[in-house]
């Protein structure tokens, strides 16, 4: 899947400003990116690379079961002229001690996904972000973030159980998590909770569903920010 260069000058927009910064870093002035003959189109991965942080922006998901579960949601996407695009299919659970790779390794999904040619649209956020983001204040409609995010073909949920909880955000992760449930839609979940500390952080509701949707990978070792290789 590739985005195409030609574009109106000073054109604005999240879109635009990623492909302006893909361009940038190729040397392309992205005003005449059009004109430029030897200009290769901008491919998914790179729009994607260009929205996940830093840190992870070439990680690869080298788990065997997450490069599986990967294979299943492409092998299963709905046929395209750009190629096939994502459906209904399991979610991926990934559990384990701070520092053992997580986020790595549900980034990485998400590339391997788009370096198989899926067509995808996909949001990611932490828990913490989320409950900020949603958080009612003037002006802001947090019932359309959460549509927004409820719906989206794909979404990478980090870091699960790891902000602090009331009822509100019970309520909220429920009907995030509830929605993503009945409709079949692909959850890359990660959480350092053990899976018996599940139900007591998350409620019964949201422990009850997870255990059906998702598909369980347990990293161990050490944590890796603390142990770098010398």
């Amino acid at each position: 899947m590739t985005a195409t260069l030609a574009r109106a000058p000073h054109r604005v927009g999240p879109l635009a400003e990623r492909l302006n910064g893909i361009l940038a870093n190729r040397g392309i002035d992205p005003d005449t990116a059009a004109a430029e003959p030897s200009a290769e189109p901008v491919t998914a991965l790179e729009l994607a690379d260009a929205r996940i942080p830093a840190r992870y922006r070439r990680a690869l998901a080298d788990h065997p079961r997450i490069t599986v579960w990967a294979d299943q949601i492409a092998h299963t996407g709905r046929p395209g002229p750009s190629g096939p695009g994502i459906a209904e299919g399991p979610s991926l659970l990934i559990a384990g001690p701070t520092g053992t790779g997580k986020t790595h390794q549900a980034y990485g999904a998400v590339r391997a996904l788009l370096s198989r040619g899926v067509r995808l649209r996909w949001e990611a956020t932490t828990t913490a972000d989320l409950y900020a983001r949603l958080r009612p204040r003037a002006g802001h409609d947090a019932e359309r973030d959460l549509q927004s995010l409820a719906r989206s073909p794909l979404l990478l949920l980090d870091d699960l159980g790891a902000a602090k909880t009331s009822e509100w955000t019970e309520e909220l992760t429920y009907r995030l998590i509830n929605h993503r449930y009945e409709h079949l839609l692909p959850t890359l979940i990660t959480t350092n909770l053990p899976t018996a500390e599940l139900r007591t952080t998350l409620g019964d509701r949201v422990a009850s569903r997870l255990a059906e949707m998702t598909e369980r990978v347990v990293l161990t070792g050490p944590d890796r920010r603390r142990h770098q290789p010398t």
